[in-house]
């Protein structure tokens, strides 16, 4: 019992180093981590965006193409309404097969990579 007394006191100064270093490990691995995510986070928002306006001069563009071959503003337009809903109404049917499992893979994926490299 002695023994093992004399050893806590005799390395006590290492084990508390042990234990601020290992500390130190994880708030970088966590500072890491989201600063990955918030790059990913300013890449998704600046995507969303560019998806949305091509999407509005897409729908601008085939609702005046609709217009040109029905001869009227309100059915052109109304039809590439209707197609831009029925678009969403599929995306959102589908939307665990086409964006869900794919992120969760993705996720899965990397955080296995990121493990591996430790």
């Amino acid at each position: 019992m002695n023994d093992l007394g004399s050893f806590f006191s005799e390395n006590k100064t290492l084990v508390k180093e042990y234990i601020e270093t290992r500390m130190e490990i994880y708030r970088l691995q966590s500072l890491r981590l989201f600063s990955q995510s918030a790059g990913y986070f300013a890449w998704i928002i600046v995507s969303l965006f560019l998806v949305f306006l091509i999407l509005l001069f897409s729908g601008i563009v085939v609702g005046f193409w609709f217009s040109g071959l029905m001869h009227s503003y309100v059915k052109g337009f109304g039809l590439a309404t209707l197609l831009i809903v029925l678009v969403f109404v599929l995306l959102a049917i589908f939307r665990k097969r086409l964006f869900v499992d794919p992120v969760t893979q993705t996720i899965i994926e990397r955080s296995r990579e990121q493990s591996n490299e430790e």
